[in-house]
């Protein structure tokens, strides 16, 4: 194998026409100059300088490795620039991927900052659900997922980096003239005989769950991941739902009141990245932008 060291100290032999020149050029001794001359031929396999006297000339196998050295030497040389730009924050790339409640209030905060902090890391962002979002870091098409869990499904991310944000409760929404729109707390099971809206399949699937623990089943008539959706469809008194809580915080309540449910429903929002990805110092700092944003 050819090394990038040993093709230093051949293009300084070139230059200079001796192992002593080159030696004085790059700072060594002549035994090292002629040890690592006979490293590199035994690697080639075949003879690169002929020494006639105190004149060294490069063969003909010599002067091809010495025109591509350049070349090589040059490109390793903006590759090391390129990582330690990287490794300094002074360039990079993160792929990031959120469910929209997620987007529209920690995701702004935390890009605001790591641009202020490296305005020469880009961030990427694209919009998915977990389990989707998981999936697509495993998948290796973003480099950190913004999600979320239920107290059930604590194991599903053992092979990840798992950051946590916050703990986000879910709020009650009814019509404002809805007959329960001025109480402190709504028990669940007091809108079992309620239409219902619910959001995305995970949160949907947990609705479902704590009904049936309280001894009913919703009836959901209307389904959407979208959150002002949702609100317009209480307000126009189609029904009631839950909301998260982080999800309230970038809509507007119009013709809708939040109420307090019990027994409290509660998900754990976090950002994920694989153990590799951690160590890298952009994805690294978006993750501590993201746990900055959760406790503002």
């Amino acid at each position: 194998m050819i090394e990038a060291r040993h093709l230093r100290v051949l293009r300084a032999v070139a230059v200079t026409g001796s192992f002593s020149a080159a030696a004085r050029r790059l700072g060594c001794t002549q035994p090292a100059v002629s040890q690592q001359m006979r490293a590199l031929e035994a690697s080639a396999c075949t003879p690169l300088l002929v020494r006639t006297g105190r004149e060294t000339r490069l063969t003909q196998a010599g002067e091809v490795l010495v025109r591509h050295a350049s070349g090589i030497l040059a490109g390793l040389t903006a590759a090391e620039e390129e990582i330690a730009a990287i490794a300094g924050l002074r360039a990079g790339r993160v792929r990031l991927v959120s469910f929209p409640s997620g987007s529209s209030t920690l995701v702004p905060t935390a890009l605001a900052a790591l641009r202020a902090a490296h305005p020469g890391t880009r961030v990427s962002l694209v919009e998915a659900e977990p389990p989707r979002s998981v999936e697509m870091l495993r998948e290796g098409d973003c480099d950190v997922a913004l999600a979320f869990r239920y107290g059930s499904a604590a194991a599903e991310w053992d092979d990840l980096v798992v950051r946590p944000l916050l703990v986000d409760r879910l709020v009650g929404l009814v019509p404002e003239g809805h007959r329960l729109a001025g109480a402190d707390a709504v028990a669940i099971g007091d809108l079992a005989d309620e239409s219902w809206i619910a959001g995305c399949p995970r949160c949907r699937r947990q609705l479902v769950e704590v009904c049936e623990e309280v001894g009913f089943t919703p009836r959901i008539d209307f389904a959407t991941d979208d959150h002002p959706a949702v609100i317009g469809l209480v307000a126009a008194g189609l029904g009631v739902a839950v909301l998260p809580g982080l999800a309230m915080e970038s809509v507007r309540l119009k013709g809708a009141r939040t109420v307090t449910v019990e027994p409290s429903v509660e998900r754990e929002i976090v950002a994920l990245t694989l153990p590799d990805l951690a160590q890298v110092p952009a994805v690294a700092a978006t993750l501590d932008q993201l746990a900055l944003a959760a406790h503002r």
